[in-house]
C-alpha cells in the first residue's frame, strides 16, 4: 500500500487550464506541461490531430476539413467534448501511458464563473480520468504560486490576467475578501489590435500575428525606450486584395489597446474602492502584486502604479504563477485545504 500511496502522490497533478495555456504540476516533479489551450480536429472522421503547439501552428491555416478549436473562451468551457479531449491528452501525456492510480487534480477556474460552468470543469476533468476534482479560485492560485503570505491576517492584493479573464482580488487568511473577475484580458487586446490594423491600415491580421505584434511591441505606459520600436506587419490588404507588409510603431499599437487597458484598471479601481480600510493599508504597505501571461506587457506595473497610487510588482515568474500555487495546494492538502471553492468539491 506504501507503494500506492507513493506512486499516487508523484501523479497527483495541479492544473492550470487556461483560455491561452494549459499548464500542469504533478507533485514532486514540478511544472512538466505548459501548452497552447489549441486542438485540431478532422471534421470528417471527428478523430483529433493534434493538441497543444502543434495544434496552434495550424490555427488559420487549415484546410476546408480541418478545424483548429480552443475549448476555453473567456476563462471557461466553449466547447466541452474537445476541453475534455484535450484534457484527456495531457494527462495521459503526464502519466507517460501509466494508469495504475488515478490522480487527484486541482484545478484553477476564474472566480467570476457560475456554479455550471464550474460543474462543467469538475466533469471534464472526472472524465478525462481524476479520482478527485477539487477547484481553487485562480486569484488565491496565483497569489499562492506569486508567494503572497496569504495564510496570515494581512491584506494582499493580486490581479491575474490570463487569455481571457482578468481576476482582481483582496486576500487575507486563506479567503477572498472580495474580488472582480472581468472578461477582458489578453485575447481583448489581440482583438483590439486587429480591429485597429483594419480600420487605421486596411490590412487584415490574423490572431496570431497580433499575438506578435503585442509581445513584440506593444506597450500600456509611454517611455522613451516604447516609443522608438517599430515592426514589420505582413497582412492582406482590404482595398487591393493581395498580400502587404507595412511598417508599425509602438505608440499606435499602445494606442489600439487603450480601451481594453483602461476596463482593466476600472475594475482594480473598483476592487480598492471596496477594499476594507485595515486591508487597504496593509496593501499600500505591501503595493498590488501582477500575474498572469499579461503582466508581461511592458509598462503595465507602471500605468497601474500610476492610476492607483501604489506600487505594483510583477510576480517573479507570472506565466507559472496559477498552476505553481495549484502544486502548493496539493503539497500542503491539509493546511491550505480552506482554499477550495465552497460550491466546488468533487461529485
Amino acid at each position: 500500500m506504501g507503494f500506492l500511496n507513493r506512486f499516487s502522490l508523484s501523479r497527483d497533478m495541479g492544473i492550470d487550464l487556461g483560455t491561452a495555456n494549459t499548464l500542469v504540476y504533478v507533485s514532486g516533479k514540478g511544472i512538466v506541461l505548459q501548452e497552447p489551450s489549441v486542438v485540431a480536429i478532422d471534421q470528417e472522421l471527428k478523430i483529433p490531430l493534434a493538441v497543444g503547439n502543434e495544434a496552434k501552428k495550424m490555427l488559420g491555416r487549415t484546410p476546408g476539413n480541418v478545424i483548429a478549436i480552443r475549448p476555453l473562451k473567456d476563462g471557461v468551457i466553449a466547447d466541452f467534448d474537445t476541453a475534455e479531449l484535450m484534457l484527456k491528452h495531457f494527462i495521459r501525456r503526464v502519466h507517460q501511458g501509466r494508469t495504475l492510480v488515478a490522480p487527484r487534480i486541482v484545478i484553477g477556474i476564474p472566480s467570476g464563473v457560475t456554479g455550471v460552468e464550474r460543474r462543467a470543469v469538475i466533469e471534464a476533468a472526472s472524465q478525462a480520468g481524476a479520482r478527485d476534482v477539487r477547484l481553487i479560485d485562480e486569484p488565491i492560485a496565483a497569489a499562492i504560486g506569486s508567494g503572497l503570505p496569504v495564510a496570515e491576517a494581512t491584506g494582499n492584493m493580486i490581479i491575474d490576467i490570463g487569455g481571457g479573464t482578468t481576476e482582481v482580488a483582496v486576500l487575507s487568511l486563506q479567503g477572498t475578501v472580495l474580488s472582480e473577475s472581468v472578461r477582458v484580458a489578453g485575447d481583448e487586446l489581440n482583438e483590439a489590435i486587429i480591429q485597429y490594423m483594419k480600420k487605421v491600415h486596411n490590412l487584415v491580421i490574423g490572431e496570431r500575428t497580433a499575438e506578435d505584434i503585442k509581445i513584440g511591441i506593444g506597450s500600456a505606459y509611454p517611455t522613451l525606450e516604447n516609443d522608438d520600436v517599430t515592426m514589420e506587419v505582413r497582412g492582406l490588404h482590404l482595398l487591393s486584395g493581395l498580400p502587404r507588409t507595412i511598417t508599425i510603431k509602438g505608440p499606435e499599437i499602445r494606442e489600439s489597446m487603450s480601451e481594453p487597458l483602461s476596463v482593466i484598471i476600472e475594475a482594480v479601481k473598483r476592487t480598492l474602492e471596496r477594499t476594507p480600510p485595515e486591508l487597504a493599508a496593509d496593501i499600500i504597505d505591501r503595493g498590488i502584486m501582477l500575474a498572469g501571461g499579461g503582466a508581461l506587457m511592458k509598462g503595465l506595473d507602471t500605468l497601474i502604479s500610476h492610476e492607483t497610487g501604489i506600487v505594483t510588482h510583477v510576480a517573479a515568474d507570472p506565466l507559472s504563477c496559477v498552476v505553481l500555487g495549484t502544486g502548493r495546494v496539493l503539497e500542503n492538502f491539509k493546511l491550505l485545504e480552506r482554499v477550495f471553492s465552497g460550491r466546488s468539491r468533487n461529485l
